[in-house]
């Protein structure tokens, strides 16, 4: 039988074309199912980004919130009132009003930085301590832990309450010795 030599090379071309096309539907079907799936992973990275995006506001609202310094409301510094209360003529942020502090401890808190009742108010027990044990070893055995209340009293004009306040401390003093 005589195939005539125009049917051999239509006959192939039609099966790589059918090949082709099968191939091409296998290989779709695959990069369909690949697609899906980094489709689904990228969704699942952008819902947990959200939610660490999310996570980071809260923590850094908590975090500001924490560090927030309260300002205590402004009293303007009434020379006479402290005097009448404490008994003695009185300077706007002399740290010497406070029951502890001396000219000597004064002069290391404003070389370091605390040179007002504010800022006296606003240190930690820790921080007055460590400017006292920087001081040497005359100032180390100070107490320093009432000293940010005194300070705050003072700032706010609450001359009276600080007078009760160092008298009582006065007063613990004179008991123990």
């Amino acid at each position: 039988m005589n195939v005539p030599y125009v049917v051999i090379p239509i006959a192939l071309g039609v099966i790589c074309g059918i090949l082709g096309y099968i191939l091409g539907k296998i290989t779709f079907k695959n990069d369909n199912a690949l697609s899906a799936s980094l489709q689904a992973d990228l969704d699942v990275c952008k819902a947990h980004t959200k939610n660490l995006n999310s996570r980071i506001l809260k923590l850094e609202a908590e975090l500001a919130a924490k560090n927030k310094t309260v300002i205590p409301e402004i009293i303007p510094f009434e020379p006479a009132l402290a005097s009448n209360a404490l008994g003695k003529k009185i300077k706007e942020n002399d740290l010497k009003i406070v029951e502890g502090i001396g000219p000597k401890i004064e002069s290391l808190f404003i070389d370091a930085g605390i040179k007002t009742w504010q800022n006296l108010s606003q240190a930690s027990t820790e921080k007055l301590q460590a400017i006292l044990d920087a001081g040497g070893e005359n100032y180390a055995m100070h107490n320093p832990s009432t000293w940010a209340k005194q300070a705050l009293m003072a700032y706010q004009g609450k001359w009276k309450e600080l007078k009760d306040w160092q008298d009582s401390l006065l007063g613990e003093k004179s008991k123990r010795h």
